[in-house]
């Protein structure tokens, strides 16, 4: 059996104690400002899957997942990247594997992993797409974005500029490339702004972007209303994908996405209500346990912000 067939298939299995991927690993192909090769998921449908960690220059801002479908027809390419240099290195990537060319890049939203990318691809010509919410989340967020890229990048930053996509939908924006049906589709208010998945119905595979995560504790950031979330969830779930690529972590099925997004979701929320429920404060409600998810990347610096963030938010619910 190949290597990468063996790999898909623990991917798919969904269990843990297989998972590749670690914060503490700086970079897994050195060949590349890539993080990891691209790897096939399923036929036709590759994805380089980034560090499950901050961004760093080792990591050179892909710890994220860039993802692309090859089709008879061209290739659509899922996130941007990160910089102008990733998003050159994950087409030259997609080169090894076919000559079909990039005719469409979807960013899953409007941060700048997502989208500061845009700069590579708009000098090829291709046509970007984005959610309305998330290209007013760059508008407004970009310089600041760009700013910290270029100090964590350093000269891996060299040639981003602020692009932002040609077209924008609100609901969902359906097309076929190549015999194959796609559909770009906004579950909801969810991790950030103008978050959405690709879903390819006949194959049951869906590309999540950021509404789900696996392998790393998600981020809730300001304006992530966990509430909302949790609600824009179950559209998301009725989609009943096979595959999932998440946003973060490793290509996998439904139940892990839903264990460690979810599932942390509620039970984050069930913690924090516990707090307030006994009148407990803000300072005290940054200690509440979150003991089960200490294994996942990124806890150390996202679990004590999350629990902050998440009281803030239930204190006037």
């Amino acid at each position: 059996m190949k290597l990468r067939s063996l790999l898909v298939m623990l991917f798919l299995a969904g269990s843990a104690s297989v998972a590749l991927s670690s914060q503490d690993i700086p970079d897994q192909y050195p060949g590349s400002v890539l993080y990891q090769k691209p790897v096939e998921v399923i036929p036709h449908v590759w994805s380089a899957i980034g560090a499950t960690a901050p961004p760093t220059y080792e990591n050179a801002g892909h710890n994220n997942n860039l993802s692309f479908i090859v089709t008879k027809g061209g290739v659509v390419v899922f996130n941007a990247g990160a910089s102008f240099k990733l998003a050159e290195a994950l087409h030259q990537e997609i080169k090894k594997v076919t000559d079909q060319p990039v005719k469409l890049v979807i960013n899953e939203n409007g941060q700048g992993h997502a989208m500061l990318g845009n700069s590579y691809w708009k000098k090829q010509g291709v046509k970007i797409l984005a959610h309305e919410d998330a290209k007013e989340a760059f508008a407004n967020d970009a310089p600041q974005s760009l700013e910290r890229h270029k100090r964590i990048l350093k000269e891996r930053a060299e040639g981003t500029e602020i692009v932002g996509p040609d077209e924008t939908f609100s609901d969902k924006h359906e097309f076929e490339m190549g015999g194959v049906k796609m559909v770009a589709i906004n579950s909801g208010p969810a991790h950030s702004p103008g978050d959405i998945a690709l879903w390819l119905p006949a194959q049951k595979l869906v590309i999540s972007g950021d509404m789900a995560f696996h392998e790393r504790m998600p981020p809730i950031f300001a304006e992530t209303g966990t509430a909302d979330w949790l609600e824009s969830w179950e559209n998301f779930e009725a989609l009943g994908a096979l595959y999932v690529i998440p946003g973060h972590g490793h290509p996998t099925n439904m139940d892990q996405v839903r264990r460690y997004t979810k599932d942390y979701l509620v039970y984050l929320r069930g913690k924090i209500a516990e707090h307030i429920e006994k009148g407990g404060t803000l300072q005290d409600a940054y200690y509440v346990d979150q003991s089960p998810y200490e294994h996942l990347d990124t806890f150390k610096e996202l679990a004590t912000r999350n629990a902050g963030r998440v009281f803030e938010q239930m204190e006037f619910e």
